[in-house]
């Protein structure tokens, strides 16, 4: 598969609600303590006759370590994580590249170096 463009992980942190009887006017909120690291999504050349590998057998699926290099320029800055494939969407239109939206769901911590 021929990668076309990537997106994300949408890393997001949820909030804690922090309002009680004394606050007055607006909702008030805390940082939660931990971090979902998202999905990744990743637009691919589709060739229709190889199986994607969302389409597995094998049991249990197995978590992978994924590497993001941003950028060419030296250092380059790279995010590793573990995730595993969760959407493999397909899709043509007449006189176009046939391309298929892949997602990743990320599994723990996004390490920067």
């Amino acid at each position: 598969m021929n990668l076309i463009s990537i997106d994300g992980p949408d890393v997001s942190r949820g909030e804690v609600d922090n309002t009680h009887m004394g606050t007055s006017d607006v909702m008030e909120y805390l940082p939660g303590q931990l971090y979902d690291g998202g999905t990744m999504t990743m637009t691919v050349e589709h060739d229709g006759d190889v199986t994607p590998p969302i389409i597995t057998t094998d049991s249990p699926v197995e978590v992978e370590t994924i590497t993001i290099t941003w950028g060419s320029e030296s250092p380059a800055a790279n995010w590793a994580f573990s995730g595993f494939m969760s959407g493999y969407k397909p899709g043509a239109s007449i006189g176009e590249r046939m391309e298929a939206t892949v997602t990743v769901k990320v599994c723990g911590a996004i390490a920067v170096s």
